[in-house]
This record gives structure tokens, C-alpha cells and sequence, in this order.
């Protein structure tokens, strides 16, 4: 199963006991809820994929994700880092429509 943790139509409240218990009982957990750290240890299980889509700046001005990364690493099997993680391949698909979108323009 896979949870969509954010605020769009779809995405799990995380504050309801029933967005906890989906948190848990999904293999993969996609997170951009906006919030930075809002997913802590107690909202994952071993065995699980974490991807963290959030892009946050803490309390020391530092770029965080949406997941308290040091809680929730040693616990899952995987999870993107942010920075680092999933905003390179966004950037990288990016750019690619940009070349696509202005070889169209060129060659009509």
C-alpha cells in the first residue's frame, strides 16, 4: 500500500489517529504536508520507504524535509534526504521539459 501524507484532496491528516495507523500500515509513504519534521518515529515501522517530498527551512535556517530524518533513518529501510533527495530529480525533469518545450518552439 502507499499513503500520500500532504494537505491536497487524497493526503492524510497526520493529527487524526487514522492518518498514524495508515503511516504505519503502508510499505511506501510519499510526505509533503508542508510542515517541517511533522513525521517522527512514531508514525513509521521497519520494512518501510519514506519519501520525502516537503522543502522546509528550520529554526538554524537549514533546509529540512517534512520527516525528522534522524528519528525515522534508522528505522525504515529507505528514505530520500532532503536536500538531496527527490528536489534533483525534479529539477532534472525540469529542465528537460524547458529543452523539449524550446526545441518545439524552434523547429515549429
Amino acid at each position: 500500500m502507499i499513503t500520500f501524507v500532504g494537505a491536497g484532496p487524497g493526503a492524510e491528516d497526520l493529527i487524526t489517529v487514522r492518518g498514524q495507523r495508515l503511516l504505519k500500515e503502508a510499505d511506501i509513504v510519499i510526505v509533503a504536508a508542508g510542515r517541517a519534521g511533522v513525521v517522527g518515529a512514531d508514525y513509521v515501522r521497519e520494512g518501510q520507504t519514506i519519501i520525502d517530498v516537503g522543502i522546509n527551512v528550520n529554526a538554524e535556517g537549514k533546509l529540512c524535509g517534512d520527516v525528522d530524518y534522524a528519528a525515522v533513518e534508522p528505522i525504515v529501510d529507505a528514505i530520500t534526504p532532503v536536500p538531496g533527495g527527490v528536489g534533483s530529480v525534479t529539477t532534472s525533469v525540469l529542465v528537460g521539459h524547458v529543452v523539449e518545450a524550446a526545441m518545439r518552439k524552434v523547429n515549429g
